[in-house]
């Protein structure tokens, strides 16, 4: 039987090793999007998991909806899928953090109500497909798990076999909507960005909510598309009136237009899309050949409605369609401009393309699960002429696909035999948005003007994040959020 001193001594033990513990678990730890383990994929975090409509020429759209959810009302859909026959038992928690993405001086109990830590339970194996992997999921907040405070947040997952391991890392915001965001899209301040970027100006209203500092007090972050690699941060209020605060400087909040993303249909690996140029299945591994690409930067903007970087999970090879065409025209051809539409969740759809005479029915007799399971992973050829290769530069596929970062998987190779540069990532099959990208190799410098081009009618989503953190208070709250197209 322990005596008095011995359990002392193993209590203050316990209390010494426990950051040591804790600094091991989370020592490559990075406060941002982030996979850990190359054999984790298709990484997903999105409101609710479902997908916001859009329209645009008459044709309808999905765009997927943001990781934000409203305090105390809305829920997040959190996936990946990880490579291998034997599922692991997977644990995450949250961290608050400020607006800066640094750690909050709050403590766990400060902002979650429920247990600070929980397995992921819900998994399914992969279903008659060559891939073998495990499907896993999980919504937040849940009866386990509530957060209590608006903010930052940072998802962590780890796989708890013999030890913990870092595994995937994901940013989401909560808000608690206590001010009114109107923004406007306005001619850039500077003539030679006119033709190729992005000015945005914003005005927060806050009637019957006293600001006593606004310029200290509030804050403001603006994404493009969600991302975070180009965000703009820290902006504080340009001029301060007693119920309203301006945003409108001049050659500040301003972005490269780009142009719309290229597409890429790989929902079907038995039949093709007019993407793919070759499908062949070696050793129960599809390899997929993608027609060849050419630079954008001296083409005229194509008007086309995409998903503005992101993807979305589907499968066409296993699922029963019934089609009904009222007329003659190539049904290939409306796909094509409409593959955005279909998105997960999505188990029903009657379309109307806005074309006179022209409609049909698509039914999915599956539920949307059945995309995680049943979808199979190919190695995919992405091909992109080049006369010459780049020698002060490196060449990326960038996008949602690769999280947004330079990861080296989508790092391209020049082949000169070819004139071209070629890359072969492994992806899931879905519809995929993606741009070509230069990475200066002196200072990492990202460009898109070489590869794609940059016009001021390209279409992008912004999103606007209020942070309010008054005198004495220990942490930043998201007030205030706004999200809108550049076209509206």
């Amino acid at each position: 039987m322990l005596n008095q001193f011995t359990l002392l001594n193993l209590i203050t033990f316990f209390f010494l090793i426990s950051p040591s513990i804790l600094i091991a678990q989370d020592e490559n730890l990075l406060y941002e999007n982030h996979i850990y383990k190359d054999n984790i994929k298709s990484v997903k975090l999105n409101s609710n998991g479902n997908y916001n409509f859009g329209t645009q020429n008459g044709v309808l759209g999905v765009k997927a909806a943001q990781p934000i959810v409203r305090l105390g009302r809305d829920q997040l859909f959190f996936s990946f899928d990880e490579m291998g026959e034997d599922a692991k038992n997977y644990v995450y928690t949250i961290t608050h953090c400020n607006a800066d993405w640094t750690p909050s001086n709050l403590t766990e109990m400060d902002y979650i109500d429920g247990f600070q830590e929980e397995d992921i339970d819900e998994f399914e194996y992969s279903f008659n497909t060559y891939s073998i992997y495990t499907h896993y999921n999980l919504i937040l907040p849940n009866e386990d798990m509530r957060f209590t405070k608006s903010g930052n947040y940072l998802l962590k997952v780890y796989e708890d076999e013999d030890e913990k391991e870092l595994a995937i890392t994901r940013r989401f915001m909560v808000v608690e909507p206590i001010m009114k965001i109107f923004a406007d899209m306005v001619r850039p301040a500077m003539v030679n960005k006119i033709k190729t970027h992005h000015e945005i100006d914003f005005v927060v209203s806050h009637e019957d909510f006293e600001v006593r500092n606004p310029r200290t007090e509030l804050s403001a972050t603006v994404l493009q598309n969600g991302r975070w690699d180009n965000a703009i941060t820290e902006i504080r209020p340009q001029f301060t009136r007693r119920e309203e605060q301006l945003f409108t400087y001049q050659d500040k909040i301003v972005f490269p237009a780009g142009k719309e993303f290229r597409p890429l249909d790989l929902r079907s690996f038995k039949y093709g899309s007019l993407d793919i140029q070759q499908v062949n299945l070696f050793n129960e591994n599809y390899e997929v050949t993608l027609h060849p690409d050419k630079k954008r930067f001296s083409q005229v903007h194509l008007d086309v409605f995409d998903l503005n970087g992101d993807f979305v999970i589907e499968n066409r090879d296993n699922l029963n369609f019934r089609i009904r065409q009222q007329n003659t025209q190539n049904i290939r051809d409306l796909e094509r401009t409409n593959a955005e539409l279909r998105g997960q969740g999505l188990d029903t759809i009657a379309v109307s393309f806005g074309n006179p005479g022209i409609s049909y029915d698509v039914i999915n007799t599956f539920e949307a699960s059945e995309h995680d399971i049943r979808s199979e992973y190919g190695s995919v050829l992405f091909t992109l002429y080049s006369p010459t290769e780049y020698y002060d530069s490196e060449v990326y596929i960038f996008g949602g696909l690769s999280d947004w970062q330079l990861k080296p998987e989508f790092k391209m190779v020049y082949n000169p035999q070819i004139s071209s540069y070629v890359c072969k990532p492994e992806l899931k099959q879905g519809y995929y948005d993606y741009y070509y990208v230069t990475v200066s190799k002196k200072d990492r410098k990202m460009e898109i003007e070489d590869t794609e081009g940059s016009w001021f009618e390209t279409e992008n989503t912004y999103t606007i994040l209020l942070y309010y953190r008054p005198f004495g208070v220990r942490y930043d709250k998201l007030v205030g959020v706004g999200t809108f197209s550049s076209r509206f």
